[in-house]
């Protein structure tokens, strides 16, 4: 129940893994429109579309599909201060990763980021991932990945996508009827339930009853099958993540004329933070704050003078935001799926996640007429653990950044955190996080991640790990100097992330 791109993901890849073993019915109403709060994934949704047999050069020039090969966090630290989010694992030389050899030899005078990473120096170039042809900069990464999860992910794969995720969810939509989704445009007005509770049919206006076995929720933060039918609680992430608004814009762009940044960029403002997307003909922004400290209208006029500055005539979309997740998601013959299910704000792009998440698990544990409670209990811990995991890294975000500035940003230095990061940032300021001590279950960000945010925020140990002083440090410049080679020479043989994306469109 529901369509966007949680419905159709779901649906379409339910089929994709059943066929006419399983009976799948989309039903969606005409009159409902999609949040589309956030246009930006992570690389694993690359697992999705191949799971799916489909090849980027298909689908991104239907949803305006351009590259992201990480975030820029611009003024976190301070005005005129950034630093890039990759996708990019740290490199390692005797033992310590070049984070950690970067406090003890690195130059200062240099940001952490460039100095040990490529990616971000790609993206100060505005560099495409792949060349004029098709070919990965990276080659020995790249090639299908066929019907693999998120779970057999080895390799980190060097970008995302940026996309618009109404389209998406159009083109999912001609994928997933021809392949046997039932689609039915309608509207409900009722939902049943059996004796013991459990939903057994949803009645539409213009098409009676749709009976089923299982219930997909993906009717986004109303949640009106999970919540509203079978009453599950929700639980409020905003004591530790208080924004819950956001307003978007749609800004036409010349990239022709101007480029095309292959990264998202988050640029904190003085009570929240502005999304900056580029997609292949426009760019999609908006402001994420918290009403606490921000009006609708301060945030719009702020969105405006930021991003379209004399373009009044752009319609600003007010979205309100549901923080937090389901005590559980799974429910009786109920499961929701997308914003029905959790949602964390769109700072680290984990909603598109979220959806390829839950579908994956559910393939994982899909029942039979026994519904075995057991199935249920492992599915819901899953979610629960990636949901949970997120939100105590984004909490990082807030209580590592610099800014003080404004009564948002002093708030967010003495606001409660979860328990388990203020152990990790206590533990943080004597040494480096590593895969022992981030968060232990799944949630889809490795230790590079962890270190990357700390280091960018300006949250570093007092000091070197005291080992490093003692090593050699001969092969750690090596590496550092095959880093600073390595981008030189990638930029140098590729196009412009516009250009290339220019030739498939």
């Amino acid at each position: 129940m529901g369509g966007g791109t949680a419905g159709w993901m779901t649906a379409t890849y339910l089929k994709t893994t059943f066929g006419d073993r399983l009976s799948v019915t989309l039903v969606e109403s005409a009159q409902v429109s999609t949040i589309g709060v956030g246009e930006a994934t992570f690389s694993t949704v690359r697992h999705f579309f191949d799971y799916l047999g489909l090849d980027e050069r298909e689908w991104m020039p239907h949803c305006g599909g351009s590259y992201k090969l990480g975030i820029r966090f611009q003024d976190w630290r301070g005005p005129g201060h950034h630093f890039y989010h990759p996708f990019e694992r740290l490199r390692v030389v005797d033992g310590f990763n070049v984070a950690d050899w970067w406090l003890q030899i690195g130059d200062r005078s240099q940001p952490f980021d460039r100095q040990c990473y490529v990616t971000s120096a790609l993206c100060e170039a505005k560099a495409s991932p792949r060349a004029i042809g098709g070919s990965l900069f990276a080659n020995e990464l790249d090639g299908p990945l066929g019907r693999s999860t998120l779970a057999e992910q080895r390799d980190q794969f060097p970008y995302a996508y940026h996309f618009d995720a109404a389209k998406l969810a159009e083109f999912l939509t001609g994928y997933g009827v021809q392949r046997g989704v039932r689609h039915v445009t309608d509207d409900v007005v009722q939902i049943g339930q059996d004796e013991r509770g459990w939903i057994s049919h949803v009645t539409t206006k213009e098409h009676g009853e749709l009976r089923g076995d299982l219930f997909i929720d993906c009717t986004g933060f109303r949640g009106l099958l999970i919540n509203q039918t079978l009453g599950e609680q929700f639980e409020s992430f905003q004591d530790v993540l208080p924004n819950n608004r956001a307003v978007a814009l749609r800004v036409p762009k010349d990239q022709e004329r101007e480029g095309m940044k292959p990264y998202t960029t988050a640029t904190a403002m003085g009570a929240g933070w502005i999304w900056t997307i580029p997609l292949f003909g426009r760019d999609g922004t908006g402001y994420v704050y918290s009403d606490q400290y921000c009006t609708p209208e301060d945030a719009e006029a702020t969105l405006r003078q930021y991003a379209a500055p004399g373009q009044d005539d752009l319609s600003a979309n007010h979205i309100r935001m549901r923080i937090g997740r389901n005590q559980r998601s799974w429910v009786n013959n109920c499961v929701a799926i997308g914003l029905s299910s959790g949602f964390v704000e769109p700072l680290e792009s984990t909603g598109i996640f979220f959806i390829q998440h839950g579908v994956e698990q559910l393939v994982r544990h899909f029942p039979d007429e026994r519904f075995d409670q057991a199935l249920i209990d492992a599915y819901n811990d899953r979610v629960n653990h990636v949901i949970d995991g997120v939100k105590e890294f984004l909490v990082l975000h807030y209580r590592a950044a610099q800014r003080d500035d404004t009564p948002y940003w002093k708030e967010a230095k003495v606001r409660p955190i979860p328990d388990g990061l203020a152990e990790k940032l206590t533990l943080a300021s004597s040494l480096l996080l590593d895969e022992e001590t981030i968060y232990p279950y799944y949630h889809g960000f490795e230790l590079y991640s962890w270190v990357t945010m700390l280091l960018g925020l300006g949250h570093e140990p007092q000091t070197p790990r005291p080992a490093l002083a003692l090593a050699d440090p001969a092969g750690a410049r090596e590496e550092f100097a095959r880093i600073e080679a390595d981008a030189a020479r990638i930029i140098s043989t590729m196009p412009s992330c516009y250009d290339y994306l220019a030739s498939i469109n």
